[in-house]
């Protein structure tokens, strides 16, 4: 069956499965801090103070973090009919959304201790089924496509899909949050997850492998291993990082609307800049995939996070250059985003399924699921840091009277990015990893990687001088 070419309609539909994380995630971003903590000067109530809901995020992210490997290697070491990921993502997935939606429910409409403690056990437990749902399906990929032609196609379908996700929590949620408010708004985004994970895991049942033995090798071991790898190494901090800017950027923008643009519809507003971006997203990716399969992956998407670092410093200027409507800028601003977002989004699910077969021919075990969830894991600690850093940028000023903090996100977000460029910058796996190509990477060491302190694992798991 795997031996078999990838058929166009499954490919797509299993690339479908992106809209469901990528509506919900993004809805989350764009919204969550806004609606506990808006701007003095919003027509909300204020729920949780600004640098109250920044430290219970960071520490829910820390929390969270602490299940993305547990699940992994959960999921690597289960024996079912339906294989070792499918009742993952069948059984977490409506918990996941029913407590998206509780999100938006808080107890009371003023700051109070009984929303502190809502929202953090709300919190976790939307964590909790996020990662139980979406680490197995995303631990599918390497499984259900084996080529690196296959890869490169699902994962850039996969950012259209997601790109389309993101373009309803961006653009559309900010309208049906207008027009019905908060509750509403997080009905549809998690019925429209729900829906979309569900029509995935349906294209690609048969396809989904049955046959490969559960992981044998114990937690710790299987841990350590997976921290011994020096691609994976390489690899991991890069899309942490580019994703932290980006999600400062987003939610940072309800704010620069209300207090630099001084909107009175800040959904509305939102929803026409995050489309500006999102359209050159769609416009860049039949791009990013004849590149990715001239120059190789890890090209485009090197190339992408320098671009990304060397533009994102200059938002701090949007809204106040003289001579030109602050909207105006705005857009103009915004929409050149698409460009290194279309790369860096589209290629990190691919090169981790490298990393993957990379450590199989290593070890001799495929533990897709742990990798992945220990990515996850590396990405949240990181990414706890993203709303302490925003409130407390946010906290230099956020008003209309004084914007400082706004202004900074952009440079800061810069900064974490060009961070990631530098690490990738070790990163050595050719498009498709053979055990000649893997022989070929140990005898010929790149000067990086020859002087890491981490050791590597033979086939049997055994650690080398």
């Amino acid at each position: 069956m795997l031996d078999q070419p990838f058929p166009f309609r499954t490919k797509l539909l299993y690339a479908s499965g992106s809209i469901g994380g990528n509506v919900i995630s993004r809805a989350k971003d764009l919204w969550l801090i806004y609606y506990f903590a808006p701007p003095d000067d919003a027509d909300l109530p204020s729920r949780i103070p600004i640098l109250t809901v920044g430290i219970l995020l960071a520490i829910g992210r820390l929390i969270e973090a602490v299940d993305d490997p547990l699940i992994g290697y959960w999921s690597d070491r289960t024996k079912s009919p339906w294989g070792r990921r499918i009742p993952f993502v069948l059984l977490a997935t409506p918990l996941y959304a029913l407590f998206f939606v509780l999100l938006w429910t808080p107890p009371d409409d003023n700051e109070t201790v009984a929303n502190i403690i809502y929202f953090f056990v709300v919190l976790e437990a939307f964590h909790l089924f996020s990662t139980l749902s979406g680490g197995p399906f995303e631990a599918l990929l390497p499984e259900v496509a084996r080529t690196h032609k296959d890869r490169v196609g699902v994962v850039t379908w996969q950012v259209f899909f997601g790109t389309l996700g993101a373009a309803v929590a961006l653009i559309g949620s900010g309208l049906i949050k207008d027009a019905f408010g908060f509750q509403a708004m997080a009905i549809v985004i998690a019925s429209l997850g729900l829906a979309s994970r569900y029509v995935a895991i349906a294209a690609i049942w048969r396809r989904a492998r049955r046959d490969v033995p559960p992981a044998s090798v114990n937690f710790v071991h299987a841990v350590r291993s997976t921290l011994a790898n020096d691609q994976f190494l390489f690899f991991i901090p890069t899309f942490i990082l580019f994703n932290m800017g980006i999600s400062m950027m987003t939610a940072a923008l309800p704010y620069f609307v209300e207090s630099v643009l001084d909107r009175e519809e800040e959904g509305a507003t939102v929803a026409a800049l995050t489309a500006t971006a999102i359209v050159v997203v769609l416009i860049s990716l039949p791009v990013v995939f004849r590149l990715a399969m001239r120059r190789g992956k890890d090209w485009v998407y090197s190339a992408a996070m320098l671009i990304g670092a060397v533009y994102l410093p200059f938002l701090f200027f949007m809204g106040f250059v003289p001579g030109i409507p602050k909207l105006l800028q705005a857009f103009l601003f915004i929409a050149p985003l698409g460009i290194p977002m279309s790369a860096v989004f589209t290629f990190p699910n691919a090169i981790q399924a490298d990393i993957i077969d990379y450590d199989a021919v290593r070890t001799g075990m495929r533990r897709e699921a742990l990798y992945y969830g220990t990515q996850a894991m590396a990405e949240k600690v990181a990414s706890a840091l993203f709303p302490i850093i925003l409130a407390g940028l946010l906290l230099m000023g956020s008003t209309s009277d004084n914007t400082l903090g706004i202004r900074l996100v952009g440079p800061v977000a810069g900064l974490s990015v060009f961070i990631g460029y530098l690490f990738f910058r070790g990163y050595r796996l050719p498009d498709t990893v053979t055990e000649e190509t893997v022989a070929n990477l140990a005898a010929n060491p790149s000067p990086v990687t020859s002087i890491l302190p981490w050791r590597t694992w033979d086939r049997g798991g055994r650690r080398e001088p």
